[in-house]
């Protein structure tokens, strides 16, 4: 079987699912500073801070949204942001 090199991620406010998908990779704004998570990154759990929080798709685009605070659990390539709100 051949090994995923993309990492599930769900975006999630109160009212709605924002995005859910498959990503290269995603950079987080967490309390003590950014962090990106590749494929296979050891599991946390983070508060978030007001930031940016941006996807990178496997075709080489970037999709950023700005979040205002939350959480992010990360295991086993999925990461699940529970965001408070996202600022358009």
């Amino acid at each position: 079987m051949l090994k995923s090199h993309l990492v599930n991620i769900e975006i999630i406010t109160p009212d709605k699912t924002v995005f859910k998908g498959e990503v290269a990779s995603v950079r987080i704004p967490g309390r003590k500073g950014s962090f990106q998570v590749l494929t296979d990154h050891a599991p946390l759990v983070s508060t978030l801070e007001r930031g940016p929080i941006t996807l990178f798709m496997n075709d080489g685009t970037e999709n950023t949204f700005l979040a205002d605070g939350g959480v992010v659990e990360l295991r086993m390539n999925k990461v699940i942001l529970l965001v408070e709100r996202i600022i358009e």
